[in-house]
Order: C-alpha cells, then sequence, then structure tokens
C-alpha cells in the first residue's frame, strides 16, 4: 500500500508589521550662525563625524536646507528641538526643522 497523499503544513498568514514612519530632520541655512558652531551641534546632536557634519552644513549653506537624517517621530523632533535649542542659548537663529519622510 503506497501513500499517494501530501500533507502540505498549514501555512498562517503573519500580518505585516508596518514600520513606523520616519520623519526627515532638516537643517535650515541662516546667515548669522558660524560654521564652526553648526559643525559641534551636528556632531553633539547627531553624532555625525567632523567630515559629516561639514558637509551636511554646506550643503545647507549652498542650497538653503539639508536633511541630517530620518529618525521615528518622537526622537526626530526631540532632536530637532535640542539642536535648535543649543542655537538659541548662544544667541544664533540656527534652526532644524522635521518633516515625513515620503
Amino acid at each position: 500500500m503506497s501513500d499517494d497523499v501530501v500533507v502540505k503544513p498549514e501555512t498562517i498568514a503573519k500580518p505585516k508589521v508596518q514600520q513606523p514612519r520616519l520623519y526627515k530632520v532638516i537643517l535650515l541655512n541662516d546667515d548669522y550662525t558660524p560654521r564652526e558652531f553648526v559643525v559641534q551641534v551636528l556632531k553633539a546632536v547627531f553624532r555625525t563625524s567632523e567630515d559629516q557634519a561639514y558637509r551636511i552644513m554646506m550643503t545647507a549653506h549652498q542650497r538653503g536646507a539639508c536633511v541630517v537624517a530620518a529618525f521615528t517621530r518622537d526622537v526626530a523632533e526631540s532632536k530637532a528641538s535640542e539642536g535648535t535649542e543649543m542655537g538659541r542659548n548662544k544667541g544664533y537663529p540656527l534652526a532644524f526643522s522635521t518633516e515625513p519622510e515620503e
């Protein structure tokens, strides 16, 4: 007697886990905040290297704005606030904003 019946394991549909939406933190250019200070803030708040910070700062300087990084909403907003606050504490109009990634 041969077993012609093939028993397939039941497939369980796994619900797709929705990744949290990411938010971009954007450095906005201004004509008053010293470049060196912007680099310091990027290194302190966003943990960038000196080279990365310089490139981000120069891109914002040339184009008016530059995306620094993307995080979950809470992290993006707290880092943007922290960076902006560091500028305010020194009397600079340094500003970071956030917006959802497409």
